[in-house]
């Protein structure tokens, strides 16, 4: 079975960017917020909410369609798996994915949520869920 993040209790965010860190550590091997395939920001002030924005692994992703290269396929289940030597680094992706859920790092290569589950197990306040899925 084939695993998706999933915003399950978008108002117990706190802000608190555990989730952020623990992805780029685990998958970046840094702690900076910028390597984080998951982004948390707010929705225009103080008082207002936050955004959760996480790959919402399409079963036809348009990230893959719009990537001249291939250095995006689609995975089982769905989103996608990045080849980093095809990438050319034109941001096509980005400019296609719905959610705004890729950006890119400083080394100008694109982040992509794997859908590992890091960022479900390091958020206190079940914000985040790791779903298992059918691959169809």
């Amino acid at each position: 079975m084939s695993a998706r993040i999933k915003v399950a209790n978008p108002n117990r965010c706190i802000g608190c960017y555990s989730c952020m860190l623990a992805c780029s550590r685990v998958n970046a091997k840094t702690a900076s917020l910028i390597d984080s395939a998951i982004d948390i920001r707010t929705s225009g002030g103080i008082e207002s909410g936050l955004e959760i924005i996480v790959c919402r692994s399409c079963i036809d992703p348009p990230c893959a369609r719009a990537c001249p290269t291939g250095a995006l396929t689609p995975r089982n289940g769905g989103g996608v798996i990045l080849d980093k030597d095809l990438c050319d680094s034109c941001m096509a992706c980005a400019s296609a994915c719905l959610p705004r859920a890729i950006h890119f790092d400083k080394a100008d290569m694109p982040v992509i949520c794997t859908h590992c589950g890091v960022c479900a197990r390091f958020c206190s306040h079940d914000v985040l869920e790791l779903r298992k899925t059918e691959v169809l």
